[in-house]
């Protein structure tokens, strides 16, 4: 950390036609609410530590994601130099993310990291910064739902879509946040980075703030490849899908498959990157999420419902690929009732 960095910081949020408004007006609005907050809290500096403008690569209006336009304050042509960039969460639709879209967007983040800036991504913005190449070889985290869509286009770049927050580069000026809302992680890391922890805990109070502080893999949802071209596999698969529960089920996928088992084996883990009993186990969890989420069934009902005699057994592997126990899932993810 290295709080009490000479302030005011430029921060600079990036405008794209693929950016999110919710993401990008979420972190204008945080960094830039330190004089509404002056007297709050004794945490909260005299002067506020970050000048914060929208920029893009002209002047002209930015219609978003969404459809609504935004007016940046800057281009990059106005800007010479930045302490902080970030691009904000992006969509696309099912082409997905086409490079070389953005030239001068890029070849001007590659200069702000060699003038010394951090470069910060939400969620999907990664995208953007990784044509920099700066992030080949470098740990980066993504929203889990474009893991596969960003490894196509970005073999160099290892992914940790479970880890919330991701800190890489030799000065640590590479910063990448998980899915969705893990914008609020980057924003309080930004702010206990380079004014103090105390002042980040006093943000994320007055803005209810969440620190996910926990990994990402309860939220992950399990989707298997199916583009792996395995007519075989792709036909266990389709088996598999409606008898999971099954009390033999990868000695029925085999003999429904027509290979020998060692065959089989090594077919499946080439075509989907895991064991086939790996593979039934997490097609298990997924039902069970989606059950302790939407019903009132037991936690032993359910670890039954979907295969598992043993209940004790069902809560470890439970815990173990979704990162929390079943009961501990329920509370976090079923919708409560506000009557």
């Amino acid at each position: 950390m290295t709080a009490g960095h000479a302030s005011p910081l430029h921060v600079s949020i990036i405008a794209i036609p693929d950016a999110v408004i919710s993401t990008m007006s979420g972190l204008y609005d945080v960094l830039n609410a330190f004089r509404i907050m002056r007297g709050l809290d004794d945490a909260i500096p005299a002067e506020p530590p970050f000048t914060v403008e929208i920029v893009a690569a002209d002047r002209a209006p930015v219609q978003l994601a969404s459809g609504l336009p935004v007016q940046p304050q800057r281009s990059i042509a106005e800007l010479p130099r930045s302490d902080i960039v970030i691009v904000p969460s992006v969509v696309f639709g099912a082409a997905g993310w086409t490079k070389g879209r953005y030239p001068e967007l890029v070849a001007w983040l590659a200069e702000q990291h060699r003038q010394g800036a951090l470069l910060c991504s939400a969620c999907s913005g990664v995208f953007l910064l990784a044509e920099t190449g700066l992030f080949d070889g470098a740990e980066t985290t993504i929203h889990w739902e474009y893991q596969e869509a960003f490894h196509k286009v970005f073999p160099a770049v290892p992914l940790k879509p479970e880890q919330v927050l991701v800190v890489a580069g030799t000065r640590e000026e590479l910063v990448s946040s998980g899915a969705s809302n893990t914008w609020h992680d980057l924003v309080l890391y930004l702010i206990a980075r380079f004014v103090g922890p105390p002042t980040a805990q006093a943000v994320a109070k007055f803005f209810a703030l969440q620190w996910h502080r926990d990994s990402l893999a309860p939220y992950m949802r399990f989707t298997a490849r199916r583009d792996h071209g395995d007519a075989a596999i792709a036909e266990s698969q389709d088996w598999i899908a409606g008898h999971y529960p099954a009390a033999a089920p990868v000695e029925e996928m085999m003999k429904r498959s027509g290979l020998g088992a060692r065959t089989f084996k090594r077919r499946f883990a080439k075509a989907l990157g895991m064991s086939p009993i790996a593979y039934v186990q997490r097609l298990r969890i997924e039902e069970a999420k989606k059950r302790l989420e939407r019903t009132a069934d037991s936690v032993e009902a359910i670890g039954w419902a979907v295969g598992y005699e043993d209940p004790s057994a069902f809560r470890r592997l439970f815990t173990r690929i979704a990162g929390i126990a079943p009961a501990k899932y329920r509370r976090k993810f079923q919708v409560p009732d506000y009557r």
